[in-house]
């Protein structure tokens, strides 16, 4: 098994430069193919203006996760996202949030997941995940969850 420190700021430089049809290199791998590094984060912006970033996972490939927040996402065949859903998952067993995930993505039409598992802690989770519905899904900001 190996892993990889990826430096956001380079993924954020090189997205910036590809804009400017300059070719975008991740680990040496085209930053826009199907399947690159670059394609599994995504910056959502919440209602405060603060950003979080996310893992992009299919519906289908989304691991067993700890409690953290998700975003449910269709993305069109045009690459365009719509929001589907915002929340958080809390439940002790890493499994358990992964069909609570995969129940209401399929039941609403979602082919990715974004996860952000930096809350750190229950309260700040919410908070995250109020911000965030307030920006991307107003009318759900007031209900719970």
């Amino acid at each position: 098994m190996s892993a990889e420190i990826i430096s956001l700021a380079d993924v954020r430089k090189r997205r910036i430069e590809a804009h400017r049809g300059e070719p975008a290199l991740l680990g040496g791998a085209p930053a826009d193919g199907p399947h690159s590094l670059a394609e599994r984060f995504h910056f959502w912006t919440g209602a405060t203006g603060r950003r979080y970033v996310h893992t992009v996972y299919s519906l289908i490939e989304c691991p067993a996760i700890p409690s953290g927040n998700y975003i449910l996402v269709n993305r069109g065949a045009d690459g365009v996202r719509s929001v589907l859903s915002v929340g958080s998952v809390a439940n002790e067993a890493a499994t358990l949030n992964l069909a609570e995930i995969r129940k209401l993505g399929a039941e609403l039409g979602a082919n990715e997941v974004h996860i952000h598992l930096l809350a750190g802690t229950a309260k700040l989770m919410k908070l995250v995940e109020f911000d965030l519905k307030g920006r991307l899904a107003p009318e759900a900001a007031s209900a719970s969850h």
